[in-house]
Protein backbone atom coordinates (compact mmCIF):
# COMPACT_ATOMS: atom_id res chain seq x y z
CA UNK A 1 0.00 0.00 0.00
CA UNK A 2 3.07 2.25 0.79
CA UNK A 3 4.32 1.60 -2.72
CA UNK A 4 0.78 2.42 -4.52
CA UNK A 5 0.68 6.08 -2.69
CA UNK A 6 4.52 7.01 -2.45
CA UNK A 7 5.75 5.14 -5.35
CA UNK A 8 8.66 2.53 -5.18
CA UNK A 9 11.65 4.03 -3.96
CA UNK A 10 14.10 2.89 -6.49
CA UNK A 11 17.89 1.55 -5.43
CA UNK A 12 20.69 3.80 -5.52
CA UNK A 13 22.79 3.55 -8.61
CA UNK A 14 26.38 2.21 -7.89
CA UNK A 15 28.56 5.09 -9.08
CA UNK A 16 31.00 3.77 -12.09
CA UNK A 17 34.25 2.33 -11.15
CA UNK A 18 36.06 5.54 -13.23
CA UNK A 19 34.66 8.51 -11.79
CA UNK A 20 35.29 6.54 -8.34
CA UNK A 21 38.69 5.68 -9.09
CA UNK A 22 39.23 9.54 -9.79
CA UNK A 23 37.37 10.97 -6.70
CA UNK A 24 39.45 8.86 -4.46
CA UNK A 25 42.62 8.35 -5.65
CA UNK A 26 45.57 10.34 -4.49
CA UNK A 27 45.82 13.05 -7.75
CA UNK A 28 49.21 14.74 -6.23
CA UNK A 29 51.03 11.18 -6.11
CA UNK A 30 50.09 10.25 -9.81
CA UNK A 31 51.00 13.61 -11.01
CA UNK A 32 54.28 13.12 -8.85
CA UNK A 33 55.17 10.01 -10.73
CA UNK A 34 54.04 10.73 -14.08
CA UNK A 35 56.63 13.90 -13.87
CA UNK A 36 59.29 10.93 -12.53
CA UNK A 37 58.60 9.25 -15.68
CA UNK A 38 59.11 12.33 -17.96
CA UNK A 39 61.99 13.29 -16.10
CA UNK A 40 63.23 9.65 -17.03
CA UNK A 41 62.57 10.27 -20.69
CA UNK A 42 64.13 13.19 -20.63
CA UNK A 43 67.80 12.33 -19.47
CA UNK A 44 66.45 8.61 -21.57
CA UNK A 45 67.74 10.98 -24.58
CA UNK A 46 70.75 12.49 -23.26
CA UNK A 47 72.10 8.62 -21.80
CA UNK A 48 71.30 6.54 -24.29
CA UNK A 49 72.57 7.56 -27.90
CA UNK A 50 75.98 6.61 -27.19
CA UNK A 51 75.17 2.49 -25.95
CA UNK A 52 72.75 2.93 -29.13
CA UNK A 53 75.96 3.50 -31.42
CA UNK A 54 78.06 1.00 -29.79
CA UNK A 55 75.51 -1.40 -30.04
CA UNK A 56 74.50 -0.41 -33.72
CA UNK A 57 71.38 0.10 -32.95
CA UNK A 58 69.21 3.38 -33.47
CA UNK A 59 70.41 6.47 -31.71
CA UNK A 60 66.75 6.90 -29.40
CA UNK A 61 66.35 2.68 -29.92
CA UNK A 62 66.47 2.60 -25.71
CA UNK A 63 64.47 6.00 -25.97
CA UNK A 64 61.60 4.12 -27.49
CA UNK A 65 61.67 1.18 -25.45
CA UNK A 66 62.03 2.96 -22.25
CA UNK A 67 58.59 4.95 -23.23
CA UNK A 68 57.14 1.66 -24.56
CA UNK A 69 57.67 0.26 -20.86
CA UNK A 70 57.08 3.36 -18.92
CA UNK A 71 53.95 3.27 -21.29
CA UNK A 72 52.96 -0.18 -20.25
CA UNK A 73 54.27 0.27 -16.19
CA UNK A 74 51.62 3.80 -16.21
CA UNK A 75 48.91 1.49 -17.46
CA UNK A 76 49.46 -1.32 -15.07
CA UNK A 77 49.95 1.38 -12.06
CA UNK A 78 46.45 2.89 -13.15
CA UNK A 79 44.60 -0.65 -13.40
CA UNK A 80 46.31 -1.95 -9.79
CA UNK A 81 45.10 0.92 -8.29
CA UNK A 82 41.63 0.16 -9.29
CA UNK A 83 41.65 -2.61 -7.39
CA UNK A 84 39.96 -3.10 -3.57
CA UNK A 85 42.17 -4.25 -0.80
CA UNK A 86 40.62 -7.73 -0.42
CA UNK A 87 41.22 -8.18 -4.27
CA UNK A 88 44.67 -6.49 -3.89
CA UNK A 89 45.16 -9.78 -1.32
CA UNK A 90 44.07 -12.43 -3.36
CA UNK A 91 46.27 -11.37 -6.13
CA UNK A 92 49.18 -10.47 -4.92
CA UNK A 93 48.87 -14.15 -3.12
CA UNK A 94 48.45 -16.02 -6.10
CA UNK A 95 51.17 -13.65 -7.83
CA UNK A 96 53.78 -14.33 -5.28
CA UNK A 97 52.79 -17.93 -5.91
CA UNK A 98 54.41 -17.35 -9.75
CA UNK A 99 57.42 -14.87 -8.86
CA UNK A 100 58.73 -17.35 -6.39
CA UNK A 101 58.63 -20.20 -8.53
CA UNK A 102 60.02 -18.19 -11.43
CA UNK A 103 63.17 -17.45 -8.72
CA UNK A 104 63.10 -20.92 -8.22
CA UNK A 105 63.51 -21.62 -11.86
CA UNK A 106 66.07 -19.05 -12.39
CA UNK A 107 69.29 -21.62 -12.28
CA UNK A 108 67.71 -24.03 -15.12
CA UNK A 109 65.74 -21.62 -17.26
CA UNK A 110 67.62 -17.70 -16.84
CA UNK A 111 70.70 -16.12 -17.86
CA UNK A 112 73.08 -13.54 -16.51
CA UNK A 113 73.73 -11.91 -19.66
CA UNK A 114 77.57 -11.90 -19.10
CA UNK A 115 77.39 -9.97 -15.71
CA UNK A 116 77.80 -12.89 -13.28
CA UNK A 117 74.35 -13.28 -11.67
CA UNK A 118 71.50 -14.91 -13.20
CA UNK A 119 69.18 -13.15 -12.41
CA UNK A 120 66.80 -12.83 -15.92
CA UNK A 121 64.70 -14.94 -18.24
CA UNK A 122 65.60 -13.87 -21.89
CA UNK A 123 62.32 -13.58 -24.11
CA UNK A 124 64.41 -12.87 -27.25
CA UNK A 125 63.00 -9.47 -28.03
CA UNK A 126 63.16 -8.86 -24.35
CA UNK A 127 64.26 -9.64 -20.50
CA UNK A 128 62.01 -10.54 -17.28
CA UNK A 129 63.86 -9.88 -13.93
CA UNK A 130 61.55 -12.10 -11.84
CA UNK A 131 62.74 -10.24 -8.13
CA UNK A 132 61.36 -7.17 -9.44
CA UNK A 133 57.98 -8.53 -9.47
CA UNK A 134 58.52 -10.61 -6.36
CA UNK A 135 59.44 -7.49 -3.98
CA UNK A 136 55.47 -6.02 -4.23
CA UNK A 137 53.26 -9.36 -4.17
CA UNK A 138 55.62 -10.31 -1.22
CA UNK A 139 55.28 -7.27 0.71
CA UNK A 140 51.43 -7.63 0.42
CA UNK A 141 51.66 -11.34 1.59
CA UNK A 142 53.23 -10.68 4.49
CA UNK A 143 51.08 -8.16 5.24
CA UNK A 144 48.17 -10.35 5.11
CA UNK A 145 49.79 -12.88 7.11
CA UNK A 146 51.25 -10.35 9.82
CA UNK A 147 47.14 -9.00 10.21
CA UNK A 148 46.37 -13.03 10.50
CA UNK A 149 48.29 -12.67 13.34
CA UNK A 150 46.19 -9.82 15.04
CA UNK A 151 42.73 -11.57 14.54
CA UNK A 152 41.70 -13.07 18.33
CA UNK A 153 42.67 -16.81 17.55
CA UNK A 154 44.26 -16.39 14.52
CA UNK A 155 47.49 -18.21 12.89
CA UNK A 156 51.13 -17.02 13.78
CA UNK A 157 51.03 -15.00 11.00
CA UNK A 158 54.58 -13.22 11.88
CA UNK A 159 56.55 -16.08 12.35
CA UNK A 160 54.95 -17.40 8.87
CA UNK A 161 55.81 -14.16 7.63
CA UNK A 162 59.66 -13.99 8.94
CA UNK A 163 59.99 -17.72 7.58
CA UNK A 164 58.91 -16.55 4.17
CA UNK A 165 61.63 -13.80 4.34
CA UNK A 166 63.86 -16.35 5.37
CA UNK A 167 63.74 -18.16 2.41
CA UNK A 168 63.35 -15.79 -0.39
CA UNK A 169 66.11 -13.72 1.03
CA UNK A 170 68.38 -16.75 0.79
CA UNK A 171 67.22 -17.44 -2.92
CA UNK A 172 67.75 -13.86 -4.00
CA UNK A 173 71.32 -14.03 -2.14
CA UNK A 174 72.19 -17.65 -3.77
CA UNK A 175 71.87 -15.73 -7.46
CA UNK A 176 73.13 -13.58 -6.09
CA UNK A 177 71.46 -10.33 -6.00
CA UNK A 178 72.22 -8.90 -2.74
CA UNK A 179 70.81 -5.59 -3.33
CA UNK A 180 67.57 -7.22 -3.92
CA UNK A 181 67.96 -9.30 -0.73
CA UNK A 182 68.91 -6.35 1.45
CA UNK A 183 65.47 -3.85 -0.40
CA UNK A 184 63.52 -6.93 0.87
CA UNK A 185 65.19 -7.42 4.16
CA UNK A 186 64.29 -3.68 5.11
CA UNK A 187 60.70 -3.37 3.89
CA UNK A 188 59.87 -6.58 5.95
CA UNK A 189 61.81 -5.24 9.03
CA UNK A 190 60.11 -2.17 9.12
CA UNK A 191 56.73 -4.07 8.40
CA UNK A 192 57.23 -5.94 11.34
CA UNK A 193 58.37 -3.35 13.45
CA UNK A 194 54.72 -1.22 12.81
CA UNK A 195 52.98 -4.74 13.41
CA UNK A 196 54.35 -4.23 16.72
CA UNK A 197 57.34 -6.48 17.34
CA UNK A 198 59.23 -6.57 20.59
CA UNK A 199 62.74 -4.76 20.55
CA UNK A 200 64.44 -7.68 21.77
CA UNK A 201 63.12 -9.54 18.79
CA UNK A 202 64.13 -6.55 16.02
CA UNK A 203 67.59 -6.22 18.21
CA UNK A 204 68.24 -10.27 17.78
CA UNK A 205 67.45 -9.83 13.60
CA UNK A 206 69.28 -6.89 13.11
CA UNK A 207 72.44 -9.33 14.73
CA UNK A 208 70.95 -11.85 12.26
CA UNK A 209 71.82 -9.43 9.46
CA UNK A 210 75.08 -8.48 10.62
CA UNK A 211 76.01 -12.19 10.75
CA UNK A 212 74.37 -13.02 7.52
CA UNK A 213 76.20 -10.32 5.93
CA UNK A 214 79.62 -11.32 7.76
CA UNK A 215 79.55 -14.59 6.20
CA UNK A 216 78.53 -13.45 3.04
CA UNK A 217 81.77 -11.14 2.54
CA UNK A 218 83.83 -13.81 3.53
CA UNK A 219 82.30 -16.67 1.51
CA UNK A 220 81.44 -14.86 -1.53
CA UNK A 221 83.80 -13.16 -3.84
CA UNK A 222 81.50 -10.76 -5.19
CA UNK A 223 79.99 -9.31 -2.34
CA UNK A 224 83.36 -8.87 -0.84
CA UNK A 225 84.70 -6.98 -3.96
CA UNK A 226 82.22 -4.82 -3.89
CA UNK A 227 82.45 -4.13 -0.01
CA UNK A 228 86.34 -3.65 -0.12
CA UNK A 229 85.73 -0.98 -3.02
CA UNK A 230 83.23 0.78 -1.02
CA UNK A 231 85.44 0.98 2.10
CA UNK A 232 88.63 1.90 0.07
CA UNK A 233 89.25 5.45 1.02
CA UNK A 234 90.30 6.27 -2.69
CA UNK A 235 88.55 6.15 -5.82
CA UNK A 236 89.58 4.30 -9.09
CA UNK A 237 89.01 7.18 -11.62
CA UNK A 238 88.65 4.73 -14.27
CA UNK A 239 85.53 2.84 -12.23
CA UNK A 240 82.18 3.28 -12.15
CA UNK A 241 81.66 5.14 -8.99
CA UNK A 242 84.54 6.89 -10.14
CA UNK A 243 83.44 8.15 -13.40
CA UNK A 244 79.83 8.92 -12.12
CA UNK A 245 81.34 10.75 -9.07
CA UNK A 246 83.35 12.96 -11.52
CA UNK A 247 80.15 14.05 -13.49
CA UNK A 248 78.10 15.13 -10.36
CA UNK A 249 81.33 17.36 -9.38
CA UNK A 250 81.48 18.31 -12.70
CA UNK A 251 77.66 19.26 -12.84
CA UNK A 252 77.64 21.97 -10.07
CA UNK A 253 74.33 23.63 -9.27
CA UNK A 254 73.18 24.28 -12.70
CA UNK A 255 75.20 21.68 -15.06
CA UNK A 256 77.78 21.23 -17.76
CA UNK A 257 74.80 21.89 -20.39
CA UNK A 258 72.32 19.83 -22.56
CA UNK A 259 74.01 17.13 -24.38
CA UNK A 260 77.64 18.10 -22.83
CA UNK A 261 78.14 15.95 -20.47
CA UNK A 262 80.46 12.97 -20.69
CA UNK A 263 79.88 10.39 -18.20
CA UNK A 264 77.23 8.83 -20.67
CA UNK A 265 80.15 7.87 -23.08
CA UNK A 266 82.18 6.15 -20.31
CA UNK A 267 79.68 4.08 -18.45
CA UNK A 268 78.51 0.93 -19.88
CA UNK A 269 75.29 1.86 -17.34
CA UNK A 270 74.34 5.26 -17.79
CA UNK A 271 70.86 4.99 -18.70
CA UNK A 272 70.34 2.44 -15.83
CA UNK A 273 72.27 2.30 -12.49
CA UNK A 274 73.67 5.51 -12.97
CA UNK A 275 71.13 7.73 -14.25
CA UNK A 276 71.24 10.09 -11.53
CA UNK A 277 74.82 11.22 -12.46
CA UNK A 278 73.74 11.96 -15.74
CA UNK A 279 71.11 14.00 -14.14
CA UNK A 280 73.55 15.82 -12.65
CA UNK A 281 76.43 16.40 -14.80
CA UNK A 282 74.34 17.74 -17.48
CA UNK A 283 71.62 19.83 -15.76
CA UNK A 284 73.40 19.87 -12.03
CA UNK A 285 72.31 19.95 -8.63
CA UNK A 286 68.96 21.35 -9.20
CA UNK A 287 67.28 18.76 -11.25
CA UNK A 288 69.20 16.49 -8.34
CA UNK A 289 67.25 18.00 -6.06
CA UNK A 290 63.91 18.05 -8.26
CA UNK A 291 63.89 13.84 -8.28
CA UNK A 292 64.79 13.59 -4.61
CA UNK A 293 61.83 15.86 -3.61
CA UNK A 294 59.66 14.19 -5.91
CA UNK A 295 60.61 10.64 -4.37
CA UNK A 296 60.09 12.22 -0.98
CA UNK A 297 56.95 13.66 -1.70
CA UNK A 298 55.39 10.50 -3.04
CA UNK A 299 56.73 8.73 0.07
CA UNK A 300 55.96 10.77 3.13
CA UNK A 301 52.66 11.55 1.73
CA UNK A 302 51.95 7.59 1.48
CA UNK A 303 52.82 6.97 4.84
CA UNK A 304 50.94 10.51 6.09
CA UNK A 305 47.88 8.62 4.35
CA UNK A 306 48.21 5.53 5.90
CA UNK A 307 48.80 7.07 9.55
CA UNK A 308 45.09 7.58 9.24
CA UNK A 309 44.18 3.83 8.18
CA UNK A 310 42.41 1.91 10.87
CA UNK A 311 42.82 -1.48 8.84
CA UNK A 312 46.07 -3.29 10.50
CA UNK A 313 46.46 -5.04 6.64
CA UNK A 314 46.11 -1.91 4.34
CA UNK A 315 48.29 -0.14 7.32
CA UNK A 316 51.07 -2.50 7.07
CA UNK A 317 51.10 -3.53 2.99
CA UNK A 318 50.99 0.09 2.53
CA UNK A 319 54.12 0.86 4.97
CA UNK A 320 56.16 -1.99 3.02
CA UNK A 321 55.08 -0.79 -0.46
CA UNK A 322 55.97 2.98 0.27
CA UNK A 323 59.54 1.24 1.85
CA UNK A 324 59.93 -0.23 -1.31
CA UNK A 325 59.56 3.06 -3.15
CA UNK A 326 61.20 5.20 -0.87
CA UNK A 327 64.56 2.80 -0.24
CA UNK A 328 65.39 1.62 -4.00
CA UNK A 329 65.43 5.69 -4.28
CA UNK A 330 67.84 6.24 -1.96
CA UNK A 331 69.68 3.13 -2.49
CA UNK A 332 70.32 3.73 -6.36
CA UNK A 333 71.72 7.61 -5.61
CA UNK A 334 73.65 6.87 -2.79
CA UNK A 335 75.85 4.10 -5.06
CA UNK A 336 75.80 7.13 -7.58
CA UNK A 337 77.85 9.24 -4.60
CA UNK A 338 79.29 6.56 -3.00
CA UNK A 339 77.22 6.65 0.45
CA UNK A 340 76.55 2.79 -0.18
CA UNK A 341 78.32 0.03 -1.83
CA UNK A 342 77.49 -0.55 -5.01
CA UNK A 343 74.48 -2.76 -5.65
CA UNK A 344 73.34 -2.61 -9.55
CA UNK A 345 69.32 -0.79 -8.85
CA UNK A 346 67.72 1.45 -10.78
CA UNK A 347 65.93 4.36 -9.73
CA UNK A 348 62.19 3.67 -10.41
CA UNK A 349 59.95 5.52 -13.14
CA UNK A 350 63.69 7.14 -14.13
CA UNK A 351 66.23 4.29 -14.90
CA UNK A 352 66.03 2.33 -18.17
CA UNK A 353 64.41 -1.06 -17.70
CA UNK A 354 61.17 -2.88 -18.98
CA UNK A 355 61.09 -5.47 -15.76
CA UNK A 356 61.96 -2.28 -13.16
CA UNK A 357 59.57 0.47 -14.44
CA UNK A 358 56.47 -2.25 -14.90
CA UNK A 359 57.33 -3.62 -11.58
CA UNK A 360 57.40 0.06 -10.10
CA UNK A 361 53.70 1.01 -11.75
CA UNK A 362 52.34 -2.22 -10.32
CA UNK A 363 54.49 -1.35 -6.96
CA UNK A 364 52.83 2.56 -6.80
CA UNK A 365 49.22 0.73 -8.14
CA UNK A 366 49.29 -1.57 -4.79
CA UNK A 367 49.85 1.57 -3.00
CA UNK A 368 47.35 4.19 -4.50
CA UNK A 369 44.99 1.16 -4.02
CA UNK A 370 45.43 0.72 -0.62
CA UNK A 371 45.76 4.83 0.23
CA UNK A 372 42.13 5.27 -1.74
CA UNK A 373 39.80 8.06 0.49
CA UNK A 374 37.19 4.99 2.07
CA UNK A 375 34.77 5.29 5.26
CA UNK A 376 36.85 4.22 8.40
CA UNK A 377 35.25 2.19 10.74
CA UNK A 378 35.17 3.19 14.59
CA UNK A 379 38.22 1.64 16.45
CA UNK A 380 35.56 -0.77 17.92
CA UNK A 381 34.08 -2.07 15.14
CA UNK A 382 36.96 -2.73 13.57
CA UNK A 383 38.10 -4.51 16.58
CA UNK A 384 34.45 -6.71 16.23
CA UNK A 385 34.91 -7.26 13.16
CA UNK A 386 38.11 -8.48 13.15
CA UNK A 387 37.53 -11.93 15.23
CA UNK A 388 35.66 -12.84 12.18
CA UNK A 389 37.36 -11.18 9.41
CA UNK A 390 37.36 -13.40 6.09
CA UNK A 391 41.18 -13.46 4.46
Amino acid sequence: MTDMVFGAQEAPEEEPILPQWWRTVDRWTLSAVAILFLIGLLLGFAASPPLAERNDLAPFHYVIRQAFFGVLGMMAMVITSMMSPRSLRRWSTLGFAGAFIAILLLPVLGTDFGKGAVRWYSLGFASVQPSEFLKPVFVVFSAWLMSGAMVRGGPPGKTLSCAVAVIVVGCLALQPDFGQASLIVAAWGLMYFVAGAPMLLMIGLAGAVVAAGTYAYENSEHFARRIDGYLNPTIDPTTQIGYATAAIREGGILGVGIGEGQVKERLPDAHTDFIIAVAAEEYGLLLVWIIIGLFLFVTLRALFRLSRERDPFIRLAGTGLAALFGMQAIINMGVAVRLLPAKGMTLPFVSYGGSSVVAAGITLGMLLALTRRRPQEDLGDLVGLSRDRNV
